[in-house]
């Protein structure tokens, strides 16, 4: 019977030990959604804004500078 008792506890140490990594793994993965909700917030705002930009706003190819060690 000891041995049955003995086997049920790790059992239970290994399960307890397992909730406790689920836990603060589903923890990363929330995180790491509010971070990917973010970025992409992020990029359509600046899509948004590079789309509003008028031709004017853009240099054109002959306006350009060249770098100085061309």
């Amino acid at each position: 019977m000891t041995d049955i008792h003995e086997q049920l506890s790790n059992v239970e140490i290994k399960l307890a030990f397992q909730d406790d990594l689920v836990e603060t793994l589903n923890q990363i993965v929330i995180g790491q959604q509010q971070q990917l909700d973010l970025l992409q917030q992020q990029v359509q705002l600046l899509y948004q804004q590079f789309k509003s930009l008028q031709p004017s706003d853009i240099a054109d190819l002959a306006q350009e500078v060249p770098p100085p060690h061309y």
